[in-house]
């Protein structure tokens, strides 16, 4: 299958000034030393041969998400929407939420967890570390208990700061790792390598226009326990 074709079906927002797109949980955001082609080029594609726009289109990464990880991810069309989104990101004032599958439930059905993370660049992973650290930055998230299988819980969690792999550091520093998550502590990997979390949603002020823009993403449909979970939270 010729890769950029099916972006489409996964486009979740379109404009002349924003793309958002449910990336898969295999896909690199941007390019890397892996050397696969990023999430990136093949919207770049899917612009260019929509609009059969010569040369190469602008598509600028508002922000990333971990290669293991699915959802929603923005890009902007123009150097001016890049540079107001950037900005909504630093003051905060762009919502996301995250979906994240863990095997033990946190001590409360509600909460918000607040701890000090250092990166290890080498490792490329997160430590939670005493506040004194040099180094050291306050993470914040709330989360919320959502739904219940016979072996597994379903958080939703809102970020209150954007740090290196924050959640996963975060519910593992609590004694509830992602599911197949081995980084950060759960039992065994997923098969298809992918930890479940998952970029639920965004909401924010349209860079131009500032129109109230909100944007659910469908979690991966190839995974039954997702499926699971997407049904359970459509039930009234």
């Amino acid at each position: 299958m010729n890769g950029h074709n099916h972006i489409g079906s996964r486009v979740l927002y379109e404009d002349n000034h924003l793309l958002v797109i449910n990336k898969l949980p295999s896909e690199i955001v941007q390019a890397d030393k892996t050397g696969d082609i990023p999430l990136s080029e093949l919207a770049g594609r899917y612009i260019a041969d929509k609009y059969a726009k010569p040369g190469k289109a602008f598509l600028g990464v508002v922000h990333r998400i971990d290669r293991p990880v699915s959802g929603a991810v923005i890009f902007a069309r123009t150097s001016k929407a890049l540079s107001r989104m950037n900005a909504m990101l630093k003051s905060r004032s762009l919502e996301k939420t995250y979906w994240a599958v863990v095997q033990s439930p946190p001590p409360r059905p509600e909460g918000q967890l607040s701890h000090w993370l250092k990166k290890n660049e080498k490792q490329n992973k997160s430590y939670v570390v005493g506040p004194e650290t040099p180094g050291a930055r306050q993470a914040l998230l709330r989360y919320r208990l959502l739904a219940e299988s016979d072996r597994y819980h379903l958080l939703g969690i809102e970020l209150i700061t954007g740090r290196h792999h924050q959640i996963r550091a975060q519910l593992s520093a609590e004694g509830c790792p992602v599911k197949g998550d081995l980084k950060y502590g759960a039992g065994r990997p997923n098969p298809d390598g992918s930890v479940h979390l998952h970029a639920r949603s965004i909401r924010f002020a349209h860079p131009v226009g500032g129109a109230e823009i909100s944007i659910v993403a469908p979690a991966p449909t190839a995974d039954p326990l997702w499926v699971f979970f997407e049904n359970a939270c459509r039930q009234p």
